[in-house]
């Protein structure tokens, strides 16, 4: 219970002191004049100005507040090393018992620093603010961090704390701790594809020196160079970019004797692989009105360097034009189908058949160009069908289908059961609804003994699109040349530009459009597999994190043709799936992650601020043992720290239950003041 005296003043306060400077005019002047009854008449113009500033007894009646502790413990993946975990655990432990026994002390614990594949790095003040956010700077008594000492978001200076009272690090780990990592120092996010992108990294080794270690650096899984260095030296790799998409670079170090973790001994660089520019040959037959639709297409990728040539004179048509007067480019067909063949991603007959213009032996050129990786599309018409196919070439053993025939009837083009499956026709816009939502083909070539199943279908089931394989190429047959309809918008148009643009992607061997793939990708904090395939079932695929521990995975269905699993990305660095048959690779967080930069623990990073506060950074392990300073209550004092313990400061904080006033001045006590002091000055005066 607090006591006090409060004014209410009747008059204004500048009132009150223009009183106050009167009646301290007129007590000088009664003092000098040495006038009788000078204190008497003094005391009463003080009480009348009382009376006007009408003082009041005042009580409050209050609960104290307890004061606030924090305890920050450090739950980053640095703790897991050794024995930190079990070492702060049981300082918490012991912490907790110890601010528990001090009276009026709030204890409040919060874990932080957890990773989830998004952060990097250790950020325990940011843990500290939000758990003291509802708390009133007065009641703060203190804070303790149980860390390694690598922590990564300490503030500038103890201002910046946002309150006064002292900060106090508990560090885990042994003083004599030794790591090896490896550190990229330079290295570029994408690569043109066949060409070589150059790495350069350190070997850093803490707590010993002049060491030398066997560093191995792998691609996609494959050892691509190994070679020693001693600590602190700075090497370069030169690694050719195989494919599109990311390109997993591996740089991994041999373990150093009594080393505090492996998992910081490798470092991993992802290089998205690009295409500089996509050759693509386009042969067109003779004119027909959509031929100007796979030109408009290529033309508008960027990537894609087109060379087209479309047979406008065969050499049957003679009519007697001399040949300086053509102005006609010659077919280059040695140099296309013989010298460059190979320097084409993809070979386009567009309504193309035989016309004596490429000769026999260049289409066995083409059948082995595909073979050996290269990729064809053919976009077929009646010409597929007639007696000057390219069927009736050797071309015939990498194409998918015989033709046998020609319908002209109107149809409406379906996904099969493969192609619901299949990456470049899953989800075809409109292809939900029955009939689909594009407009009618009118033309379609009948063919029989197919090498596999269509991804789409025409007139009464039959075969529309194949998507193939022969050897290390891939060859596509539309068996329609009425695709130009979709792209003209006719009763609505169709999908051309996804459809075309997927087929041509596939054709060219990007990574997205594979039929069976595993991948790995990072949703939020979530590590997403994600395992592409036409068959019906999936094996159960096996995650492996950073640190090798493994996870077995049952994948569920999702879209058609995707199954997939989810598990926390709990951890930086490099994550491995494989389901026995294919392999995926993803490095999750930064290449070189602040977690495992340093690992090695120290009092070092934070004992400035914590001396700052009146705090101190010490070690809770001795020899094996976990102790901890004495905690004792301090007050009013700048030092929190002693040999041998530790303080928090204690708060004098409280909140006001009721308040009671007694005015003095009013009714009858302050007319009996102010009557006896005008009595008390006539009696005076009457002497």
């Amino acid at each position: 219970m607090n006591y006090g005296i409060a004014f209410t003043p009747l008059v204004p306060a500048i009132v009150l002191w223009i009183a106050l400077a009167a009646i301290v005019v007129i007590a000088i002047v009664l003092l000098l004049a040495r006038a009788r009854g000078a204190a008497v008449r003094v005391a009463a113009l003080v009480l009348f100005l009382l009376a006007l500033a009408n003082p009041s007894f005042t009580r409050e009646d209050r609960d104290p507040l307890t004061s606030v502790a924090a305890i920050v413990v450090d739950k980053s993946p640095s703790q897991n090393f050794g024995n930190r975990t079990r070492e702060a655990a049981q300082a918490q432990e012991a912490l907790v018992d110890g601010l528990k026994k001090i009276k009026g002390l709030e204890v409040r614990v919060v874990d932080a620093a957890q990773a989830d594949g998004e952060t990097d790095g250790t950020k325990l003040f940011g843990a500290l603010a939000s758990a003291l956010a509802d708390v009133p700077v007065d009641r703060v008594a203190g804070a303790f961090l149980i860390t390694d000492g690598r922590v990564h978001d300490i503030p500038a200076n103890a201002a910046a704390l946002g309150f006064q009272a002292p900060v106090h690090a508990l560090i885990t780990g042994q003083k004599d701790e030794r790591d090896r990592r490896i550190a990229i120092t330079a290295a570029p996010r994408f690569g043109i594809v066949g060409q070589s992108q150059t790495i350069t990294f350190r070997l850093d080794d803490q707590g010993v020196s002049n060491e030398r270690a066997k560093v191995t650096v792998r691609r996609d899984g494959e050892v691509i160079n190994e070679r020693t260095l001693s600590s602190g030296q700075t090497a370069n790799v030169d690694v050719e970019i195989k494919h599109a998409g990311p390109n997993i670079v591996e740089i991994e170090a041999s373990p150093l004797e009594r080393e505090l973790t492996p998992v910081n001994n490798r470092a991993v660089v992802a290089i998205d692989g690009v295409r500089d520019k996509l050759r693509v040959l386009l042969v067109s037959g003779e004119p027909h009105s959509g031929e100007r639709t796979w030109r408009n297409l290529l033309k508008s990728d960027a990537s894609v360097d087109l060379v087209h040539f479309t047979i406008l004179r065969p050499p049957e048509k003679q009519d007697g034009t001399p040949i300086n007067e053509l102005s006609l480019i010659a077919f280059p067909t040695r140099e296309l189908f013989q010298q460059k063949i190979n320097e084409f991603q993809l070979i386009i007959f567009d309504r193309y058949a035989r016309q004596g213009v490429l000769p026999i032996a260049y289409f066995d050129n083409i059948a082995r160009y595909v073979r050996a990786g290269g990729a064809v599309l053919v976009s077929a018409g009646p010409d597929y069908a007639s007696n000057t196919s390219i069927w009736r070439t050797p071309l015939d053993s990498v194409l998918p289908a015989e033709p046998v025939g020609v319908s002209e009837k109107p149809f409406y083009a379906h996904l099969s059961d493969v192609g619901k499956r299949h990456p470049v026709t899953r989800g075809l816009e409109g292809s939900a609804s029955e009939p689909p939502h594009w407009s009618r083909f009118f033309r379609t070539v009948d063919t029989r003994n197919s090498v596999n199943p269509p991804v789409m279908t025409g007139l009464d089931g039959k075969p529309l699109l194949f998507l193939s394989r022969f050897g290390e190429g891939r060859v596509a047959l539309l068996l329609s040349d009425h695709i130009w309809l979709w792209a003209r918008g006719y009763e609505g148009g169709g999908p051309h530009l996804d459809l075309l643009r997927r087929m041509s992607h596939w054709l060219m061997k990007q990574p997205d459009l594979d039929e069976e793939a595993l991948r790995l990708q990072v949703q939020g904090k979530d590590l997403v597999v994600v395992r592409q395939t036409m068959a019906d079932s999936v094996q159960p695929v096996s995650v492996t994190s950073p640190s090798g521990v493994s996870h077995d995975l049952t994948l569920a269905a999702g879209d058609p043709g995707e199954w997939r699993a989810s598990l926390p990305a709990s951890e930086l660095g490099l994550w491995a799936a494989t389901d026995g048959t294919l392999k995926a690779l993803i490095n999750v967080g930064p290449t070189n992650p602040k977690e495992f930069s340093e690992v090695t623990s120290t009092t070092d990073t934070l004992k400035p601020l914590t001396q700052a506060t009146g705090g101190n950074a010490v070690r809770v392990v001795d020899g094996t043992n976990v102790e901890l300073p004495r905690i004792v209550p301090v007050r009013s004092v700048s030092t929190f720290a002693g040999d041998g313990w530790m303080g928090v400061r204690m708060r004098d904080a409280s909140v006001v239950k009721g308040v009671g006033v007694l005015p003095i001045f009013a009714g009858v006590i302050g007319l009996l003041l102010l009557l006896g002091a005008f009595a008390a000055t006539w009696m005076r005066e009457g002497r």
